[in-house]
């Protein structure tokens, strides 16, 4: 019956990770999937979500359904930290939130919900991009193209490029944005250029589509949400989709939300029905657990204050990994430009190594980085920066 489906290749970033791991070499270094680890190579268990936990864990309950739209302690958390607990779009209550499964399940869901709103808009997608961003919203029926985004000659952002070509597009078309630590490149727009690009966004009657998985790992837990409080100040209607898994070091409990901004407190409601509605053809309803641990943290003030500490030190890590890389290669091999190891911001680096340098560093040192040139900073450490500077500057000598 099945005969005539294609193989699946699997997908390129866990697939270059299972190599990793058959690597039966000693000294190999794992820069591929978007995870944090601590300096010891470890995936962090944060003091804040052991204790909720414990909590939990010493007053047992049922473990029901939850709503289709999510636990309602998760969802206004999710909107007090992305838009300020006292923002004006949740005092008219003109925001939308589902908990969502994971970050990728709010864009699936937020892309279903666009599709079936405004079935002839198509999407525009930063160029690069997290190759799945492409999957999920054509695999939603919307048709998919990329506006200019980074020069990879000045490993900078080609900000009038792209502000020319979304000045330019249809009315309603869909724009996918980050609003803090870019995926892959890790050039964000300036509080400045966000405030150029606003006005455009909302001259040509565009939706944009607001993909925050880092916050807190940027400038600051506050400072990563400014993008999605722009807009809502400047009144647009836009969707955020946001995750928990990196800065909750909760991956597998796939915590994430959608939230929609609307006009008024009615479209609210029927934007409301209409996600509940697509959640229930897809998966019916989120996990608990996760989404309990969530919002026990962010609502109770000791453990967000504590939570709030444990981000700031894991971006603080990733801010000296970023300068130790610099510092190191600029010292190996004077001649190359290292500086975009700490212009650049969040879990990612775009190196611009060429195919044949990635597959010397893999095959030659056993350093593995994604085939788009994508390092994950968080892979390194005090233990393998050194081979990681040596191997890279080896293979820049040539």
């Amino acid at each position: 019956m099945f005969e005539h489906l294609e193989k699946y290749a699997g997908d390129p970033i866990f697939r270059l990770g299972e190599a990793f791991h058959q690597d039966p070499r000693s000294q190999k270094v794992n820069l591929t999937v978007g995870l944090y680890y601590d300096n010891e190579g470890r995936i962090p268990l944060l003091k804040t979500v052991q204790e909720a936990e414990a909590r939990r864990n010493a007053n047992p309950q049922p473990r029901p359904y939850l709503p289709i739209e999510g636990l309602a302690s998760y969802r206004s958390a999710v909107q007090k930290l992305l838009f300020g607990a006292n923002h004006e779009v949740l005092r008219s209550g003109r925001v939308a939130t589902i908990q969502s499964v994971g970050g990728t399940g709010a864009l699936k869901v937020g892309g279903d919900f666009l599709h079936a709103a405004y079935p002839d808009s198509e999407m525009w997608i930063s160029d690069p991009a997290w190759d799945n961003h492409f999957a999920i919203f054509q695999g939603a029926g919307i048709k998919t193209h990329t506006y200019a985004y980074y020069d990879p000659e000045t490993k900078a952002l080609l900000f009038d490029q792209m502000l020319g070509q979304l000045s330019a597009l249809p009315k309603h078309s869909i724009v996918l944005l980050h609003p803090c630590c870019h995926n892959p490149t890790g050039v964000d727009l300036s509080p400045e250029q966000w405030r150029q690009l606003i006005p455009v966004l909302a001259a040509g009657e565009l939706i944009p589509f607001l993909d925050i998985a880092y916050q807190g790992f940027g400038a600051g837990l506050q400072e990563d949400a400014y993008a999605v409080r722009a807009m809502a100040d400047a009144g647009l209607s836009f969707l955020v989709a946001n995750s928990f898994s990196k800065n909750f070091s909760l991956y597998a409990e796939r915590c994430g939300g959608l939230s929609v901004v609307c006009s008024s407190p009615d479209e609210t409601e029927r934007v409301l029905g209409q996600l509940k509605a697509i959640v229930r053809r897809i998966y019916s309803n989120p996990p608990m657990h996760g989404g309990q641990v969530t919002a026990s943290v962010l609502n109770d003030p000791e453990l967000y204050a504590l939570w709030e500490d444990e981000v700031a030190q894991m971006r603080t890590r990733i801010a000296s990994v970023r300068q130790k890389a610099h510092e190191q290669l600029s010292a190996k091999l004077p001649a190359y430009d290292s500086r975009y190891f700490v212009t650049q911001r969040g879990m990612f680096s775009y190196t611009g190594l060429s195919t044949a340098q990635l597959q010397a560093l893999r095959e030659k040192h056993g350093v593995y980085i994604i085939d788009s040139g994508r390092i994950s900073v968080p892979g390194l450490n005090t233990h393998n920066m050194d081979y990681f500077t040596d191997a890279m500057a080896s293979v820049l000598r040539g």
